[in-house]
């Protein structure tokens, strides 16, 4: 078995890594000829990410058959942190079955790697009525925004208009956005739709991908879960789908 499979900079990583230790304490890692996927979804079942990175995104990748590998996130996240921006991060499989981590030219890091307990994970299937295409840093002050008031973002589409709402104890807030204005690619809607979606799950992951990602797009449909695509240069695809808040 040979695998072995190099970044040419640290950040796509520490991204991906961050993202994933929103969800999970430990993850599972599939690593075939075309590229490394994860799949995960956090223990209360309310929220997924799918992660797709191609070969092509390396610096150097070898895998001459499919191979499952388990770490503890947090383990191997203190890793990732050891390395500056410009470090290349390769990692590799010994005969011991030890993760090694090789961090720039002289850091050389073993790490044990754990059973894998993952199950298949089914993406939703849900036809998608509303779109908004966005920078970043746009979606990241808007959830600042509202959670000054609320822990929940409620997302409203209509003709070529969004608002982006919360509303709690001490008071609510309103962001009303055009297709025209600054740092919106696009706003689109089949039909108006309304989601309610926690800021306790949205904020971790946009802080984790969001320096790296330049566009994010977020589609859903009323009552609906919210599926996010982060657009990042050297990464192939991050989808997080996130359920609707259910009022009780």
């Amino acid at each position: 078995m040979t695998f072995a499979a190099k970044t040419s900079g640290s950040d796509d990583l520490k991204a991906i890594i961050s993202a994933i230790s929103t969800l999970v304490e430990e993850a599972t890692f599939v690593a075939t000829a075309e590229g490394i996927t994860f799949r995960g979804m956090d223990p209360s079942h309310v929220a997924l990410i799918d992660i797709s990175w191609p070969n092509s995104a390396f610096e150097k990748y070898e895998c001459d058959s499919d191979i499952k590998f388990g770490v503890r996130i947090d383990e191997f996240s203190k890793l990732i942190k050891r390395a500056d921006k410009k470090d290349s991060i390769e990692i590799s499989i010994s005969d011991q079955n030890m993760l090694l981590v090789t961090v720039g030219k002289n850091k050389k890091y073993k790490m044990r790697l754990i059973e894998s307990s993952a199950t298949d994970t089914p993406l939703p299937k849900i036809p998608y009525d509303s779109k908004i295409t966005l920078s970043s840093s746009k979606f990241d002050k808007i959830l600042g925004d509202v959670q000054v008031v609320s822990d929940y973002l409620t997302i409203q589409t209509f003709d070529s208009k969004a608002d982006f709402s919360g509303k709690g104890d001490s008071g609510e807030v309103v962001i009303n956005l055009d297709k025209d204005d600054e740092d919106i690619e696009e706003i689109f809607s089949k039909v108006d739709s309304t989601g309610t979606y926690s800021l306790e799950y949205l904020n971790p992951v946009i802080k984790a991908v969001g320096n790296t990602a330049g566009l994010i797009t977020c589609e859903f449909s009323s009552a609906k879960p919210l599926r996010i695509e982060f657009k990042v240069a050297n990464i192939g695809r991050i989808h997080f789908y996130l359920a609707p808040r259910v009022e009780s």
